[in-house]
């Protein structure tokens, strides 16, 4: 079992730090450092136990008067991430030439070695970004591509990753090629073959998610990469739901291209990503915004955007120590453990169903749920107008539902009002003002 005693250390001394007289923060109560070094167990045994996650709720500052579930979007951090951030503002604005540019910015290497080191990957490989479609979007544009040249992906990758390839077919005269995968989709073997069978002699480059955001689907990245691999055709993945939400390590994938966003996930703070790239794949890829010839090889010339603030990126650090001080496995377990007690209430009505997997193998916490004859458009304005519950409400061409992301600090009295309204609805349909 992950020792907990060594992070819980270092979450009391930057909040204590930080600090001011009447601001409210509860990494300063004394026992409750202790509470939380106490807990043995499975991963399994762990995620059911509330006390355990009851202390974990406590680290955040959220408005407990509105339940959300939307955190696929973007996700709170925790205050011992919101205060670093701070401590790392204020003391940038002493003399930002000299306190971001000289002292900030060189810590960022340190962060840069721990974000390797949970994903597997030498620090030489690790680049920031703002979010994942920043990543993906340096990949997507920065492979060269000629006319007639075609694209692949499924009709479920995100949007705006569509739109770049869509914008290249405009602007260069490429071909985006997409096909459909099933809902839900639990054979990995069928994934990897229709990957194959839309490959055609001009396929040039294939994106694909790692966990589709739409509906919470985890596809068989490491099978797809490798046979791409034998063809010459790289393969850039959307990770922006995965990394820091199930357990993995790059060498499960063997991709050549990953980006992720570290304000879902992660807790990070608002505004930061990651973007991998093998150490020999640098070189041929274009970054976004210009950089010299010398850094050619350099993972960091995909960092080259102008001034930027380094207190985002330098409070990653909190946000990975949060996540370790968890464990990745009990999160994981927690994780899975709220989408299954909502899920698994929710299909004993005959009216309701599943859009998600519910195998491990093939999801985690994101999960797709659909009110039958029940638009899901006005689905999520009536969660949010009479219940305050935020949802993500999905129409697409080959679907429709809710999408519902909870995270550690979600309660089991939240899932429970969201259960109760998705209930009534299914028992006495939508209400006339929302038709």
């Amino acid at each position: 079992m992950y020792s907990r005693r060594a992070f819980l250390g270092t979450m009391a001394r930057p909040a204590a730090a930080s600090m001011v007289a009447a601001t409210f923060n509860p990494f300063v109560v004394p026992h409750y450092f202790e509470r939380l070094a106490s807990y043995t167990g499975t991963p399994e045994a762990i995620a059911k136990d509330e006390s355990f996650w009851m202390d974990i709720q406590q680290a955040f500052t959220v408005d407990r008067s509105l339940v959300n579930l939307n955190n696929g979007g973007v996700s709170p951090a925790p205050a011992i991430v919101q205060n670093a951030m701070k401590r790392h503002l204020d003391y940038m604005n002493e003399a930002p030439v000299y306190t971001m540019w000289q002292v900030l910015e060189p810590q960022l290497e340190g962060v840069r070695q721990r974000l390797a080191r949970e994903f597997g990957a030498s620090s030489e490989e690790i680049a920031f970004t703002r979010n994942a479609s920043e990543g993906l979007q340096i990949c997507q544009n920065g492979i060269d591509l000629k006319p007639g040249d075609e694209v692949l992906t499924t009709t479920q990758d995100y949007g705006r990753m569509v739109n770049t390839f869509k914008q290249r077919e405009r602007r260069e005269g490429i071909v985006l090629k997409q096909f459909q995968i099933p809902i839900p989709a639990e054979d990995p073997a069928e994934i990897i073959r229709l990957f194959e069978e839309n490959i055609t002699p001009k396929t040039k480059l294939i994106l694909m998610s790692h966990i589709v955001n739409l509906t919470g689907q985890i596809l068989p990245v490491k099978g797809v990469v490798q046979m791409a691999r034998k063809k010459g055709i790289p393969v850039i993945v959307d990770g922006a739901h995965s990394f820091a939400h199930f357990e993995f390590k790059h060498e499960d994938l063997d991709c050549d291209y990953f980006a992720t966003s570290l304000h879902k996930w992660l807790l990070a703070p608002i505004g930061t990503g990651m973007l991998y790239v093998r150490k020999e794949k640098i070189k041929d890829l274009w970054p976004m915004q210009a950089s010299a010839e010398a850094q050619d090889d350099n993972i960091r010339k995909f960092e080259e955007i102008g001034t930027h603030p380094a207190a985002n990126h330098n409070a990653i650090s909190e946000a990975l120590t949060f996540h370790q001080g968890i464990g990745a496995a009990n999160k994981e377990a927690r994780l899975r453990y709220l989408r299954d007690t909502w899920a698994n209430r929710l299909l004993q009505h005959d009216r309701i169903r599943l859009n998600t997997s519910l195998d491990p193998e093939f999801s985690c916490c994101i999960g797709n749920v659909d009110i039958d004859g029940i638009d899901t458009s006005a689905v999520g304005k009536y969660m949010w107008d009479e219940h305050r519950i935020i949802i993500t409400p999905i129409k697409h061409a080959e679907f429709e539902g809710a999408r519902v992301t909870a995270n550690v600090y979600t309660t089991m009295e939240e899932l429970d009002r969201f259960c109760d309204a998705m209930e009534h609805l299914a028992n006495n349909g939508m209400p006339s003002k929302y038709l």
